[in-house]
């Protein structure tokens, strides 16, 4: 499905020009000991350079460094903390792949700031803003794409939060505001995250991705994060490690609908389902 409204093809990540007129796949990296799949948690830095290695191989376009866990009921990690395992990884995996694009998945501006001196391109807020005022003007300041996500409370609150009179409907108007402050404060590259599993839960998370495309009003890359989530595994009553199958159907389904990039962590089955894609659209 193409594109209802134009959207920018490109990113500038401090100064190095990314395509999406091509989907891309993001890799999970994860620098803590309690991520909801165990497969992504790396903490050494022998085991943080490998798995980079192996998700450049495969294809990724960008790393996706994470410090906190965000997942529901995720237990609180001191700035300080959350700062130094970024940082370590951060520069780990720029030592050993120099030309690497890195994220930071961070609601702190202060971390934020860290890893993009550390040498990051881009931030990833799983709050848009909301649970550190000083965010958007950080990253304006440090002149990097954004992901701005849609969530409410805070990852130990969210999900009581969950009520909608209109789910899609409320999504947007608040994303709206959100999108309004950050251009406001002079971020220029804008990536918009649905918010898939934060203050949403498994029926709502369906019904949300089955209209997705509407996001296209924003005219801003969408990017879609459904990654061995629990809207999968728990519906299909198996753990986390064997939701594989169940990502790569949503992820197909997300590019239909207009995603530029898929945050997984497995990459090379992203990639295989958006060369599949891309060949089918030749037909």
């Amino acid at each position: 499905m193409q594109a209802l409204l134009s959207t920018p093809s490109t990113l500038n990540c401090r100064g190095q020009i990314v395509s999406l007129k091509k989907p891309v796949v993001m890799g999970i990296l994860n620098i803590t000991p309690d991520s909801f799949h165990a497969g992504s948690r790396f903490e050494d830095p022998d085991r943080i350079r490998q798995q980079a290695q192996k998700m450049l191989a495969e294809g990724a376009t960008f790393l996706d460094i994470g410090g906190y866990s965000t997942r529901p009921g995720a237990a609180e990690v001191s700035e300080a903390e959350e700062g130094r395992r970024v940082v370590l990884a951060v520069e780990t995996i720029l030592e050993a792949f120099p030309e690497t694009l890195l994220s930071v998945d961070t609601f702190r501006s202060g971390v934020a700031r860290r890893a993009v001196e550390a040498g990051a391109v881009m931030v990833n807020d799983v709050s848009g803003g909301l649970l550190d005022e000083a965010m958007f003007a950080t990253v304006a300041e440090l002149n990097v794409p954004y992901v701005l996500m849609h969530m409410r409370g805070t990852p130990q609150t969210m999900g009581s939060l969950n009520q909608y009179q209109n789910l899609l409907t409320e999504v947007i108007d608040e994303l709206a505001q959100r999108v309004h402050l950050a251009r406001q404060a002079g971020i220029k590259d804008i990536i918009l995250d649905p918010g898939f599993g934060f203050a949403k839960n498994a029926d709502q998370n369906y019904q949300l991705l089955a209209q997705v495309e509407a996001l296209q009003i924003f005219q801003l890359p969408l990017l879609i994060g459904l990654s061995r989530k629990s809207m999968i595994w728990k519906k299909l009553g198996i753990p986390p490690a064997e939701a594989l199958n169940g990502t790569t159907v949503l992820n197909t389904i997300a590019l239909q609908k207009g995603a530029k990039i898929l945050r997984v962590h497995d990459v090379r089955e992203a990639c295989e389902v958006i060369r599949i894609m891309e060949w089918m659209q030749k037909t």
